[in-house]
C-alpha cells in the first residue's frame, strides 16, 4: 500500500507540474534593446519589469524574442499570452487590453548633421524621407499624417544607416534605443548623425494583454497593482539602475 500511495503522489506531481507549465503566460517582444532583448540580461528593462511584476501578482511566464509585426499578431491570435513593449493605440485594443503605463518612451528625429532640418511641427517635414520601423506607432499625429513620406523599413539599425548614406533624410526612435544602437555603430554612422532638439513625443509604455486569454482582466490588474508596489517599496527603481537606467 505505501508503494501505490508513493506512486499516486508521483503521478499528482507530474500533473501539478504539467499545470504549472501550462499556466505561464507566453510573453512576447520583438528586439528592441535596451528595452526588450533576449541577449540582454533578465531580456532587457522592460522584460525584467514586466516578468518581475507578474511574478509577483502570481503568474509565471515563459519570454519568446521575435519580429514585432509576428509579435502583434500572435497577441491577436491567442498565441501569444502578453506583448511585453506595446505603445497604446486604438486599433490595437481589438488584439488585447492595454495596463497602465510602466515605462516613458520620448521619441526624438534624427537628421544629418550636414542638414539643415528644423523641427516645431510635422508640417515642416513634409517635404523630407523618414524612415520608420514597419509596423510601429510613433504617435497618432505622425501615424495619421499622410502627407508624411515615410519609408517602411525592418529596424532603426537599417534606419540610421540609410539616413548617414542619405537614402533618406530623417529617421525617429526612442532616445535610449537610438543611443544604444548608435553606440554599436561605426564611428562614420555614429558621428554623421545628431538629434533634433524637439522631442516628437512623450509615448507610455504598457504590456498588451491578448484578448483570447480569458483571464486578461486579472492580469492586467494583478500587473498594474504590483507595478505600483514596486514603486512604493523601492524595487522598481533598483531594476532601473541594474539595467543602466
Amino acid at each position: 500500500m505505501p508503494r501505490l500511495h508513493r506512486a499516486f503522489a508521483l503521478i499528482g506531481l507530474l500533473l501539478l507540474t504539467q499545470m504549472a507549465t501550462a499556466e505561464k503566460l507566453r510573453l512576447v517582444a520583438d528586439a528592441w534593446p535596451p528595452f526588450t532583448d533576449a541577449t540582454l540580461v533578465n531580456g532587457g528593462v522592460a522584460t525584467d519589469i514586466v516578468s518581475t511584476a507578474l511574478a509577483r501578482a502570481g503568474y509565471a511566464s515563459d519570454f519568446e524574442q521575435v519580429p514585432w509585426a509576428r509579435a502583434l499578431m500572435g497577441v491577436g491570435e491567442g498565441r501569444y499570452d502578453v506583448l511585453v513593449n506595446a505603445w497604446y493605440n486604438e486599433e490595437r485594443t481589438k488584439l488585447g487590453q492595454f495596463s497602465g503605463e510602466y515605462l516613458l518612451n520620448r521619441v526624438r528625429f534624427i537628421k544629418r548633421k550636414d542638414a539643415p532640418i528644423e523641427y516645431d511641427n510635422l508640417q515642416q517635414l513634409h517635404t523630407y524621407p523618414i524612415a520608420v520601423v514597419r509596423g510601429y506607432a510613433y504617435s497618432p499625429e505622425f501615424d495619421n499624417d499622410e502627407a508624411l513620406q515615410k519609408i517602411p523599413v525592418h529596424n532603426f539599425a537599417m534606419a540610421v544607416r540609410m539616413l548617414a548614406a542619405d537614402r533618406v533624410q530623417l529617421t525617429l526612435e526612442d532616445e535610449f534605443v537610438a543611443r544604444y544602437y548608435l553606440a554599436r555603430e561605426s564611428s562614420k554612422v555614429r558621428n554623421s548623425v545628431e538629434f533634433l532638439p524637439k522631442p516628437l513625443s512623450e509615448n507610455s509604455l504598457h504590456i498588451l494583454v491578448s484578448l483570447k486569454n480569458p483571464e486578461h482582466e486579472q492580469i492586467v490588474a494583478g500587473f498594474d497593482r504590483e507595478i505600483a508596489a514596486m514603486k512604493a517599496d523601492g524595487s522598481y527603481e533598483r531594476l532601473l539602475r541594474q539595467h543602466g537606467m
